[in-house]
This record gives structure tokens, C-alpha cells and sequence, in this order.
């Protein structure tokens, strides 16, 4: 059997390698870190309904305590139904057939959207402050 001192003699790792790699593996997390205290600063949003590039309607995600549904509904009889809780939005339910903005769920980050290809309708949340969908404020 080898003992401890024969296996550390013949490693090809010397003794602050350990140290080295332990704080490596720290700090590649300083980024998760950086982004979260970010995103917990960050200034008030809102969503904003536009159907075929038009600007119908937008919604206030700052006030959590909020919650409510607006339907969109088209001339021919097409809706969607909106719904705003909780600084989120969503899409509860629609009469398109492939039902992909209803499965998209809720969104409620800066440059996320729901798109509803059958009625030319997009949500997508805005900073209010202007900056870049993703950007990073210090």
C-alpha cells in the first residue's frame, strides 16, 4: 500500500495547487453574484402589448401587490387574455391554435417576450429607465 508521503511525493500537484483551484471555482461565480445584486437594483419595468407593430397597450411591473387581466380582442373575434400579477405577465389563454404564447409562461425580466405569431401579437418587457434589454447598470 502507498502511504500518504510516497502518493504526495509522486503527485504532479504541489502544495498550493489545491488552493489555487478552490479559489478559481470561487471566483467563477462572481458573475451569478455581480448579475443578481444587479437585478435586485434594478429600476421599474413594464410590459408592452403591440399587435402587427403597433403600441396597444402597456403595463405598470413595478406594483406587485397588483393583479389583474386584460383581454385583447381582435375585429374577427380573436383574443388573447392577459394576465399581470405579482410583477409578471403572461398570456392565460388564447384562442390560436398552436397555443405556444400560452405554454410560454411568465416573464417578468427586461428583454423577454411572448410572441402570438397567429395574431401578430408581442409582449415585451421595457426598462423604464432606457437602458439595453441585458444591460448592466453599476
Amino acid at each position: 500500500m502507498l502511504k500518504l508521503k510516497d502518493l504526495a511525493k509522486n503527485s504532479l500537484l504541489r502544495p498550493w495547487d489545491g488552493l489555487i483551484i478552490l479559489l478559481l471555482v470561487l471566483l467563477s461565480f462572481a458573475p451569478v453574484v455581480v448579475f443578481s445584486l444587479n437585478r435586485a437594483s434594478s429600476s421599474t419595468q413594464e410590459a408592452v402589448l403591440s399587435v402587427d407593430g403597433e403600441e396597444i397597450k402597456t403595463f405598470d411591473l413595478s406594483d406587485k401587490s397588483q393583479t389583474y387581466t386584460y383581454r385583447y380582442e381582435e375585429k374577427d373575434g380573436d383574443y388573447n387574455l392577459i394576465e399581470v400579477k405579482d410583477g409578471r405577465i403572461r398570456i392565460k389563454e388564447a384562442d390560436c391554435g398552436d397555443q405556444i404564447c400560452v405554454r410560454r409562461g411568465w416573464i417578468d425580466q427586461s428583454g423577454e417576450t411572448i410572441v402570438c405569431l397567429p395574431h401578430k401579437l408581442l409582449i415585451e418587457i421595457k426598462s423604464s429607465d432606457g437602458g439595453e434589454p441585458g444591460s448592466v447598470i453599476y
